[in-house]
């Protein structure tokens, strides 16, 4: 039961980062859409990129023409090039080499953070030369994070190249960092976690045991063989398309002073997301009752399904902005469902 209410406090360190007015109704929107039609977070997240899609499209203005602006030229009137990236070949092998330790320190409050911040530590030290500035960088990839291991690499390939930018432009929006990588984990997850553990290992295992079967030690390295060799190779090749891909798609953005939709649209993505996890992973109910077939789960049902830990994730968030300490609030909620267990409140 105590396991079960500390995602609360990863959900809520993440909403002090995206959480405010503006974007907040798409918070609960993703609520709504996880909690009443029960879709999972993978469609969540597709929706999530279709309304920011939509939303952030910018409207024509009354006198404006379309037209094709050449590149800015420079002194010696050819185009601006872009600049060159920080990092070779050698840099980004270290991040997929690292990425093996996404779960090693797996935690049921912020679930793979330290994994991914040590996966991008390496890189982080070649851009931020200050210890406030790595300070920054760490604290973000400390938050709640947690995707598929096996498609990890192309959320660390996009985040290392917003890094990049980050540290070469003061303008840039750092907090967009953050919202692309929620945005991002919840639908990755879904497509390689279907890919790997729904559709290769059945098919590796159904190789694999008709050989075993017959005796034949082949078919135990044949099942990791056909398991494995895919899931590396891919895994390696993301994490390069993720770094060009983002740094070529920046560097676009540069140009077309559309950060500020960028930013916008990776929070509604990332807070329906969020707002999503509430009632999806967090198994909570109350077993209390007022007698013969009055319970209390039953009427906060009838009110909004997954109230409770919907309700328990903002009592964290009013904490956390009030500036309690997140070790106060991770024994809170320890002591919180063991309390509440014993006394058969919660279950």
């Amino acid at each position: 039961m105590a396991g079960n209410l500390l995602p609360a406090l990863g959900f809520a360190l993440l909403m002090n980062l995206l959480f405010h007015k503006r974007v907040a109704p798409y918070f609960f929107l993703g609520f709504l859409l996880a909690a009443y039609l029960k879709l999972p977070v993978i469609a969540i997240g597709g929706l999530g990129v279709i309304i920011a899609f939509l939303v952030t499209q910018e409207k024509p203005r009354m006198g404006d023409e379309e037209s094709d602006e050449p590149d800015i030229p420079t002194e010696e009137g050819s185009p601006a090039a872009p600049p060159a990236p920080l990092l070779g070949k050698r840099d980004l092998r270290r991040i997929f080499w690292r990425s093996m330790l996404l779960e090693a320190n797996f935690n049921f409050e912020t679930w793979q953070n330290t994994g991914f911040a040590f996966a991008l530590l390496p890189v982080l030290k070649k851009f931020y030369s200050t210890k406030e500035s790595m300070a920054a960088a760490l604290q973000r990839h400390l938050q709640l994070f947690n995707t598929s291991t096996y498609g990890c690499t192309l959320i660390l390939g996009l985040t290392t190249a917003m890094e990049e930018q980050n540290s070469r432009d003061a303008d840039f929006n750092a907090d967009s960092i953050n919202s692309v990588k929620l945005g991002l984990m919840g639908p990755l997850a879904g497509v390689f976690d279907s890919l790997f553990w729904g559709t290769l290992k059945v098919i590796a295992a159904g190789v694999g045991t008709s050989l075993a079967l017959k005796g034949n030690v082949s078919g135990v390295i044949l099942f990791i063989l056909l398991f494995n060799v895919p899931h590396l190779l891919l895994r390696y090749q993301l994490t390069f398309i993720g770094y060009k891909a983002g740094t070529t798609f920046l560097q676009k953005l540069s140009q077309s002073n559309v950060m500020d939709r960028l930013t916008q649209g990776a929070a509604i993505l990332g807070l329906m997301v969020v707002g999503a996890m509430p009632a999806t992973l967090m198994n909570i109910h109350t077993p209390v009752s007022f007698g013969e077939g009055a319970g209390l789960q039953g009427i906060l049902d009838q009110i909004v399904p997954a109230l409770v830990p919907l309700g328990l994730t903002f009592l964290v968030y009013y904490f956390v902005k009030k500036g309690v300490k997140t070790t106060y609030l991770l024994l809170g909620l320890l002591g919180l469902g063991f309390v509440g267990s014993l006394l058969h409140w919660l279950a």
